[in-house]
């Protein structure tokens, strides 16, 4: 029998044409689950999940027997059996090609993409017309779904949406803008933040002569994007709008913004591999499964085999077919420092994929969430270099899109390829041919024929390893002549020969290079063991050999040139992990104590005073720490302004988290310390607050073994703050405690007074709301007493809130007025807009609404103005709850509504919180 399921709309099954009676709503729920994951098995527990959550009956498990019966009967004797299958614990629906509604669409939808891209909207129009027109409502209309159901419906109303704007584009290139405005309306009434249809609805109200209405579009767009937001529409949106403004020619069409294209540089002169390309390529073309399809590729083999010159080589190869971009991150799964979570690496892929930093959120879950959101729609290439295991590599994987991830490890990610589907490509040693092709590649044909038996001898001497064959090849490569006896008396001794192969010891193979090297060179080689990694400039470089840049440049390209070092990008170098151990051994063999201690004490003197000037860029109004006097001759890198040295520390903040440790346990502890102050500068603002809490943990152990009281003192405050932003009030209360009695001993007032505030807000996060104003009034007076007017108004300001809580409104709005005046005179626009707050919470205890209503309003402003979201959100709370209060419910779901989607954008909770005011005021 025929039969046809259809998911596109409610619910529906025919047989030969004829409806099918489908039972109650739980079952209905059954064959929804089935017919979503057609031939995989839904275990009677899932099942039993779905229908009744946490708490199920007792008779759950037979209830479920019940309706997979009721739905094999529906079915027709005979075809209800070999339909749904009892397989594994579970049940199976196997379904024909082309019996889901959602096959033929995916399908239709899929073919009208490649011909949208391959330049044909005639026939791209008609395919994606075909798709949406087998849609008759939403998807599983009429059911009440579990959560698990509707994250799945969830993607599959995603899909609609691709094909709905897809079908606009094809649609405005066939020459029918008229006919797509209507449905675009309809969508963004819908779905009003999908920049890519107001795009396509600009672009289709322009052509249609409607110049007009496409600016007034732009500025319905700009307000409900910075309602829901908080942010401006994005760059390809605001420059549509100012070539429609301005009647530029481009003004009919959408530009797309710069795809990433992250890839680092290929390796030069790649050999081999033929059977593992073909197995990347063959991967690729799977993707013809559907427009949510994500390929991944495991590649894993021994350390020092080739798996990233094989992945870099077949990404730039593969580039041309992903026109979204590429994205690249070395993880670091088996560096002798911290690999990099997975938190860490989206945060850099959100900033590649141009969403601003004020827009990362800080948990993983919203990262991976928003991440996710921006592939569902992309076609991109994406590499994750060096993994440790699957479990750092999947918060990174998309949930839909046509990406391809390409991973590599020495794990070999069983259960990446058991989870996911992902191919595994196991990489081994190279061939004998394609170990001597490697060879002629670098030496030539000519001088390998000569010498044949010194040839087999350097192959087997390797083990034909890549790495150590590319380094053999160096070695003889910078000989005048091919001396074919000179190189198997130097390879055949036994001690010559790779020991523990597997276990990456490639010692013997490593010297031969380091002994080709021009003295200079080598002593380079050695003392970058030094540096604590994952990668360096030429001017760290330069303070660790304690000469100017310009001489240590042609250093560092001989090292890059015997493959001793690898130039990662333009002017960032970076070992092989075995080999920077290797480097490490030498250094301490090679080199005295006293030439390795100044090494590292130029080495930490670049890094603090570049990194002091550009926390000073990044926060002018911190108190600064006065740094350890700088080395007159030694290479600095001072940034020239605030952007740059907001890049500066972008690149290198990984570098100074290590450099901390490394200066506090080699002797340096005051330079440990005033790093770790300079890096907070970077870490806070960004939410790295356990990057921040690490830091000040290895700075406050540094100065108790030094007896710096004072440094003390700030690594507790700054800790305390981490800890506190990460929920661990305990650890916050003890800090702040202790750094309250240092400041105390030393009779800094200025410190004392910043630790106060903190106490301030950590004992009203606890309830302890007369310890709170009092330390907030102390924390007044010594500002006062130190001149510091920035203080001087937030400190007033906390009494003001503080007051506000205890109900002494007089008092509190008193305060809050002269915080305000103090703060516009000094261009505070952060401290003016928590003043603000605080009045407007005041006035709407008193029962002025209007007036608070108008105190949030300006204070949501210059939040957003200054990125701070969180304290926007908090606002538009109490700006919700003012309009509810006069009466206007709309304008308080307005607040609401933007308050939910800023704290769902941080992972905050608080979102829940918000949402169930929606629901009390009758909206969601």
């Amino acid at each position: 029998m025929l039969l046809r399921f259809d998911l596109l709309g409610p619910l529906a099954v025919s047989g030969d044409g004829r409806p099918v009676a489908l039972g109650s709503a739980k079952q209905q729920i059954v064959l929804a689950a089935l017919a979503l994951r057609p031939g995989e098995i839904i275990t009677a527990g899932e099942l039993e999940s779905m229908l009744w959550g946490d708490q199920p009956p007792a008779s759950s498990a037979a209830n479920v027997r019940t309706y997979v019966r009721g739905l094999r009967r529906a079915l027709g004797c005979g075809e209800g059996e070999r339909r749904i299958v009892t397989a594994g614990g579970g049940y199976l629906l196997r379904v024909g090609p082309d019996e889901r509604d959602l096959d033929r669409f995916d399908a239709l939808a899929t073919r009208g993409r490649e011909a949208l891209a391959a330049g044909d909207p005639q026939r791209a129009e008609a395919d994606l017309a075909g798709a949406l027109a087998l849609w008759r409502g939403p998807a599983l209309a009429g059911l009440t779904l579990p959560r698990a159901l509707v994250r799945q419906v969830s993607q599959v109303e995603e899909r609609r949406l691709l094909t709905e704007e897809d079908y606009a584009e094809a649609r405005l290139a066939v020459g029918g803008p008229a006919d797509v405005i209507p449905r675009l309306r309809d969508l963004l009434d819908r779905q009003p933040l999908r920049q890519r249809a107001w795009a396509h609805l600009l672009v289709a109200l322009y052509r249609s002569g409607d110049v007009a209405g496409a600016l007034a579009a732009f500025q319905q767009a700009r307000q409900v994007i910075a309602e829901r937001t908080g942010m401006d529409p994005g760059p390809e949106l605001t420059r549509l709008h100012d070539d429609i403004l301005h009647q530029r020619p481009a003004a009919g069409s959408t530009v797309a913004t710069r795809p990433p294209e992250q890839l680092p540089l290929a390796v030069p002169g790649f050999i081999g591999r033929a059977a593992e390309l073909a197995r990347l390529d063959a991967a690729v073309a799977t993707r013809t499964g559907g427009p949510t399809t994500v390929v991944i590729s495991a590649v894993s083999g021994m350390a020092g085999v080739g798996k990233t010159a094989l992945a870099v080589h077949w990404a730039h190869r593969a580039a041309a077919g992903f026109p979204d971009g590429q994205l690249y991150i070395n993880l670091r799964g088996y560096d002798d420092g911290d690999v990099v979570p997975p938190a860490d690496a989206l945060a850099g892929f959100l900033e590649a994929l141009d969403v601003p930093l004020a827009r990362v959120p800080t948990s993983l879950d919203a990262r991976m969430g928003l991440y996710r959101g921006l592939l569902a729609a992309r076609e991109m290439l994406i590499v994750l270099d060096n993994a440790r295991d699957a479990d750092q590599v999947r918060p990174l994987l998309p949930g839909a899109g046509r990406c391809v991830v390409v991973v590599t490890s020495r794990d070999q990610l069983h259960s990446l390829v058991a989870a996911e589907g992902a191919h595994p490509v196991a990489l081994d040693v190279l061939t004998d041919d394609e170990s001597l092709c490697l060879l002629r590649n670098r030496l030539g044909a000519d001088r390998l024929a000569a010498v044949p038996a010194a040839v087999a001898d350097m192959i087997e001497a390797t083990g034909r390893l890549p790495l150590a064959l590319s380094m053999v090849a160096a070695r003889v490569a910078t000989r005048p002549a091919f001396l074919g006896d000179a190189v198997a008396a130097e390879l055949r001794p036994a001690q010559a020969r790779l020991e523990a192969l597997a276990d990456g010891d490639v010692r013997r193979v490593f010297s031969w290079s380091h002994r080709a090297l021009s003295p200079d060179a080598a002593q380079l080689f050695r003392l970058l063991g030094l540096h604590p990694g994952p990668d360096l400039t030429a001017d760290a470089a330069a303070a660790l050999l304690g000469r100017p840049r310009s001489a240590v440049v042609p250093l560092l390209r001989e090292l890059v040139r015997v493959h001793l070092l690898t130039e990662l990008l333009p002017g960032r170098y970076a070992f092989h992990d075995l080999l920077r151990l290797y480097a490490a051994e030498l250094a301490h063999a090679a080199e005295q104590a006293d030439e390795r201690h100044a090494a590292r004490h130029r080495l930490v003197d670049h890094y603090l005073h570049s990194a002091y000037p550009a926390a000073v860029f990044l926060q002018p109004q911190w108190t600064a720490v006065a740094p350890v006097p700088a080395l007159p001759t030694n290479v600095h890198a001072p940034p020239a302004d605030a952007d740059a040295a907001l890049a500066w520390f972008t690149a290198e903040h990984e570098v100074l988290l290590r450099m901390v440790r490394q200066a506090a346990e080699t002797g340096f502890e005051p330079y440990a310390c005033q790093l770790a102050w300079a890096l907070t500068t970077y870490l806070a603002p960004h939410g790295l607050w356990q990057d921040q809490l690490t830091a000040q943990e290895v700075a406050l152990a540094a100065a108790e073994r030094t007896g710096d009281v004072a440094a003390q003192a700030m690594a507790n405050r700054l800790a305390a703050r981490a800890a506190s932003r990460l929920g661990d009030h305990e650890t916050a209360e003890h800090r702040l405690q202790v750094a309250l009695t240092l400041y105390e001993e030393l009779g800094d007032r200025s410190g004392l007074a910043q630790t106060l505030h903190n106490y301030t807000e950590q004992c009203f996060v606890l309830g302890r709301l007369d310890e709170a104003l009092a330390h907030a009034r102390e924390t007044l007076r010594l500002y006062r007493l130190d001149g510091n007017r920035p203080g001087e108004g937030r400190a007033l300001n906390a009494v003001g809130y503080l007051c506000v809580i205890a109900g002494d409104y007089p008092q509190a709005i008193a305060s809050c007025t002269e915080a305000l005046a103090q703060q516009r005179e000094i261009d505070d626009r952060n401290g003016q807009a928590a003043t603000l707050d605080s009045l407007g919470l005041a006035h709407h205890r008193l029962g002025d609404h209007d007036r608070a209503v108008g105190c949030f309003e300006q204070s949501v402003a210059l939040f957003r103005d200054s990125a701070d979201r969180y304290h926007e959100a908090e606002t538009l709370v109490r700006l919700g709850e003012a309009q509810e209060a006069r009466d206007d419910r709309a304008a308080a779901a307005r607040a609401w509504r933007r308050a939910a989607e800023i704290y769902d954008d941080l992972g905050d909770p608080s979102a829940d919180d918000v949402r169930r005011r929606l629901t009390d005021l009758g909206v969601s």
